[in-house]
């Protein structure tokens, strides 16, 4: 088991950086070929919901990245001794839509470090927080929970599935195919090795096959939340329970709750959770 200096990790909170992007037509045009018809409709110029996570991508040098496809450990993000590193939930707080053309600057800040012990060993949780700025005034927080986890060890059993809901039907079936993976880690200059490389997910991080994006799924539940609502929620909360395998299709699903001003949500494989969402205001 590697050692966990929790107190040296815990020395990056506080650490922040700025960046800015603009939202380009281009952009949106990629965005929108990559997941539509599986997008909420948004007013004339405004940039589709989820879009942020393609704004101002870290692009770090081809030698300063880690094995794992990532940038390496140490710099803006905690050098955490785990091997498996995944983005294990959040939550968005929209305050005013990005519009085509806007210069958006992002400030992000680590907010905190954790250590936890699971089903799977020992866990390392970084938490990251962002605030997605135009010349009109802040337009989105953003919460980033990263998971880092020990390597797979030979006979490790497959967590417990979580059934969906029996009584609900998907609203979309997507298919997780190797061209998906592709262009939405093209879109976020998403290095992770596990999205594109078969013999690297399988035989080093120990994935039965190549992983499907936690964030895009993300967006995929935030855009369903708008349509089941039927306005933009201000507060989505999600949460990763399975990792997504690609080479099947994959089901997107949800319900408003209560009195029609919340939603419960949920992406699942042949009935299996791997992402719940709640949504409301």
């Amino acid at each position: 088991m590697p050692e966990i200096d929790i107190d040296h990790l815990r020395g990056w909170i506080g650490r922040g950086r700025e960046v800015e992007d603009i939202v380009t037509p281009r952009l949106v045009a990629e965005y929108r070929a990559t997941l539509a018809p599986h997008l909420a409709p948004v007013a004339s110029g405004e940039a589709p919901l989820a879009l942020h996570w393609c704004l101002a991508p870290e692009t770090p040098a081809a030698d300063a990245l880690g094995p794992d496809g990532h940038a390496a450990k140490g710099g803006f993000l905690p050098p955490v001794p785990l091997p498996r590193r995944m983005w294990a939930g959040g939550e968005i707080e929209t305050l005013a839509p990005l519009r085509i053309g806007d210069r958006v600057v992002r400030r992000e800040t680590v907010s905190d470090v954790a250590v936890k012990h699971g089903r799977t060993g020992i866990l390392c949780f970084v938490t990251v927080r962002h605030e997605y700025e135009t010349a009109r005034g802040l337009a989105i927080r953003d919460r980033q929970d990263i998971v880092y986890r020990e390597a797979s060890r030979p006979g490790d059993a497959a967590p417990t599935a979580k059934p969906v809901p029996a009584e609900d039907e998907a609203a979309w079936s997507v298919e997780a195919n190797s061209v998906l993976l592709f262009r939405y880690s093209a879109m976020t200059f998403n290095g992770h090795r596990f999205h594109y490389d078969h013999p690297y997910a399988t035989q080093v991080e120990g994935y039965p096959g190549l992983v499907v994006h936690g964030p895009m799924q993300a967006s995929l539940l935030l855009n369903l939340a708008a349509l089941r609502l039927g306005r933009v929620p201000a507060r989505f909360r999600y949460r990763g329970v399975a990792p997504m395998i690609a080479g099947s299709r994959f089901a997107v699903a949800g319900r408003r709750e209560g009195q029609g001003e919340a939603f419960q949500g949920w992406t699942a494989v042949d009935g299996a959770v791997c992402m719940e969402a709640e949504a409301e205001g």
